[in-house]
């Protein structure tokens, strides 16, 4: 993943420092383990070979990283800079995006998403080979390929898509591929946030001639709506790309959403296929997730069972890979041996197993006793009318009501 890449890391904790240092070198980087400020300004001033990225705490014995990064912004153009944050460090975080830094990521955090947050901010190599988005599959490959042609552009893009289908990686894919990939990349989660119009007015105040991802979108009220379509009606440098489910439609005609602001954030559309149509690609995301969380793992299990992929590949996955992943964290949580099988993915299949199927003279009786309750009901409780009608004598009905308790 990070072959042949220098990284410099800039921390002074001992379990955190070494914690990322050791995933890193697992990946391939080459890590340059700096403990204080002016250590680290001194190395990346004039540093043997070219530093690829640098991953930077914001609090460090001698200094703090933002005098780091302005310090070497002084005389030069730094590597992307992705910095390590405490809560309440999200205001300064946030001036150093102004300043040109590249992301932050706030503590505490899982290695894979700070893993795609490093790969993002990777500036492209000529020999680099794009890693598979969404994965191998030809609707995936699909998507790269209007991901790609989206990244030449200019005009908003509108990512449509069910809940896990992958769009904030698109966006980010978009991001990277584009001119405008040294630039901020500033994700406003509508969804997930408090307060939706004062998320969508820092993010706009924070991404300069960036990216604004608004993830989303069906979620955003009325007043982020209007405030919204104001600001796109002034002259901005910013690429805007939006994330929707599948009910916009819907929304806009039912006026919940403002149909002109719609139209005017749908200008180049990326429809993003569920999982359950990517058999193949849900596959791949298993494995790719499982080796990922595996290198962490002690003891690593030994791998997943055929029966398990062909599990996967006929399973709908209505959560798409967001599901994937909490099956598969959850299954390598609880298994019992060194192998995944279905049962460990697929645990309500042990319930189902575990329920005693009834017979086929049981089944039979609780139909003939259903159809019999709703015939008496037409009949207003008229055991001879009810006969007629079952087309049977009134002696039989009889003896079939009192053998069903009726």
């Amino acid at each position: 993943m990070l072959k042949g890449r220098r990284i410099a890391l800039v921390e002074d904790d001992e379990i955190m420092g070494g914690s990322i240092a050791q995933r890193l070198t697992l990946e391939g980087a080459e890590v340059l383990w700096m403990k204080l400020a002016q250590r680290a300004i001194g190395a990346l001033r004039t540093p043997r070979s070219p530093i690829d990225a640098v991953i930077c705490d914001i609090r460090l014995p001698d200094g703090t990283g933002e005098e780091v990064f302005t310090t070497l912004c002084r005389t030069s153009t730094p590597p992307p800079f992705l910095f390590i944050t405490g809560q309440g460090e999200i205001e300064q975080a946030v001036r150093l995006l102004q300043a040109g830094a590249s992301d932050y990521i706030t503590k505490p955090f899982e290695m894979s998403p700070f893993l795609e947050r490093l790969l993002l901010l990777l500036r492209p190599r000529p020999d680099d080979e794009m890693p598979d988005l969404l994965g191998p599959s030809s609707l995936a490959k699909r998507v790269e390929e209007l991901a790609r042609q989206a990244a030449a552009g200019n005009r908003p893009i509108l990512l449509r898509g069910g809940a896990g289908t992958g769009k904030a990686l698109v966006a980010r894919r978009i991001h990277r591929l584009s001119d405008r990939s040294a630039a901020p990349f500033a994700h406003v989660n509508i969804a997930r946030a408090e307060d939706d119009l004062a998320a969508l007015q820092e993010g706009a105040r924070t991404v300069g001639e960036g990216v604004l991802f608004l993830n989303g979108l069906s979620r955003m009220g009325q007043p982020a709506q209007d405030w919204l379509m104001g600001w796109l009606d002034r002259t901005l440098p910013v690429r805007l790309i939006a994330a929707c489910g599948l009910d916009m439609g819907q929304l806009v005609q039912d006026g919940a959403f403002r149909e002109d602001l719609y139209f005017r954030l749908d200008l180049f559309e990326i429809p993003i296929p569920p999982l359950k149509d990517r058999p193949e690609d849900a596959l791949w995301l298993l494995h790719r997730l499982f080796m990922a969380t595996n290198a962490r793992r002690d003891p690593p299990l030994r791998g997943i069972s055929a029966l398990t992929e062909q599990a996967v590949a006929a399973h709908d996955w209505p959560g798409n890979g967001r599901e994937l992943r909490a099956r598969l964290m959850q299954a390598m949580a609880t298994v019992s041996g060194d192998t995944i099988f279905p049962s460990d993915l697929f645990p309500e299949t042990k319930t189902q197993s575990a329920v005693p199927l009834p017979s086929l003279s049981e089944v039979r009786d609780t139909a003939e006793r259903a159809h019999i309750l709703t015939v008496l009901e037409r009949t207003g409780g008229q055991v001879t009318e009810a006969a007629k009608l079952l087309k049977v004598s009134r002696t039989t009905l009889w003896e079939k009501m009192q053998k069903l308790g009726l």
